[in-house]
């Protein structure tokens, strides 16, 4: 018995479904349609398309989820490294590691500095079980000074992301965290993020500021941004554009070299909004704008401004050399507005 329901507002945007009574059939979007049948247990996937009904025998929220689930991209991250100092925040530091850990579904390694004694490893027990974390997560017991046996470490075991504490400029009070932060961000081969102020009960990141690069990297960087956006409840996401006086001026001898109009201040908007459009649907609110100034500090006023929790950088993989970032960007391993994830 089927009741018919016309797609509409109710049902997800990116997929049909046809029901009967616990079952679904569902397709994704594009030319290249997957049908999954769906049960409250079990959700197995097959191939031929056709046309679509959305019917009331299963429970829509569950249907959304279940699709969501398939659909999505396998998570960029297979192994997230945490740098461990048994400073005053080291749990704090953990304790936003198991949270991204958690959203990437990711293995967790530990990386110390110093030696392995029993002394340490039952600090590193203690807390891994007050955070109900894998007991048998990785601890790499590393030697030499910090930021290169971090380094080293990340190489090695081939690292995918790796979290650290980074204290802002004013407030840095051990030399530790806050040169190998800026370490991490301009040598590290892998995804770095770093927190300002790490909680043991993380604070969502509500507002989330995406510095718009219009490489393939970029784009890629801003779909895998999307995710996790939406993971963190984000109320607002800006992508922007960081748009320096040198910027216009370089780009106005461009375009004049090849005898075309000097771009309008509407072309630039335009492009971002469709730089934001090509990352694909999405249930995050985004909000996209050009960042003007003399230089690029302009954005981390603006970073500043919207309050945000989480400013997000692409950039191309460091081959293992200091990584000499954009000048637009370049700021960012000395003023470290918020939190940092560094994309790569």
């Amino acid at each position: 018995m089927k009741s018919g329901l016309k797609k509409n507002d109710e049902a997800p945007a990116f997929a049909f479904a046809r029901v009967w009574q616990a079952n679904a059939e569902i397709y994704g979007p594009g030319d290249s349609l997957n049908r999954y049948t769906v049960t409250s247990v079990s959700v197995q996937r097959f191939n031929p398309a056709k046309p679509f009904v959305i019917c009331g025998s299963i429970c829509l929220k569950f249907v959304r989820h279940q699709i969501a689930h398939l659909m999505r991209d396998p998570s960029p991250y297979k192994t997230i490294a945490v740098a461990s100092t048994f400073s005053p925040r080291f749990k704090q530091v953990l304790a936003e590691a198991k949270r991204i850990r958690e959203r990437f579904s990711a293995h967790l390694h530990l990386i110390y500095v110093g030696e392995g004694d029993e002394e340490t490893a039952k600090k590193f027990r203690d807390a891994l079980a007050q955070l109900q974390l894998p007991p048998d997560s990785a601890i790499h017991y590393e030697k030499g000074t910090p930021a290169e046996a971090i380094l080293g470490a990340l190489a090695r075991e081939k690292i995918d992301m790796i979290v650290a504490g980074a204290l802002e400029k004013e407030a840095v009070l051990h030399p530790f965290l806050g040169n190998v932060a800026r370490r991490l961000v301009r040598e590290a081969r892998c995804a770095v993020m770093l927190f300002t102020r790490p909680a043991i009960k993380p604070r969502p990141l509500r507002r989330i500021v995406f510095v718009a690069d219009y490489s393939d990297q970029g784009l890629q960087a801003l779909k895998r941004t999307l995710p996790f956006a939406a993971a963190e409840s984000c109320e607002r996401l800006y992508v922007i554009r960081i748009i320096t006086t040198f910027d216009q001026a370089r780009e106005s001898i461009r375009v004049s070299a090849k005898g075309h109009e000097k771009p309008r201040a509407e072309d630039e908007e335009a492009a971002v909004e469709e730089f934001v459009l090509s990352a694909g649907a999405t249930d995050v609110p985004i909000e996209a704008r050009c960042i003007r100034g003399n230089t690029g500090l302009a954005a981390s006023d603006f970073v500043q401004s919207v309050k945000a929790d989480l400013l997000v950088v692409p950039l191309q993989k460091s081959a293992g050399a200091i990584q000499q970032l954009p000048s637009n960007i370049a700021w960012v391993t000395d003023v470290i507005p918020c939190n940092l994830w560094v994309i790569r």
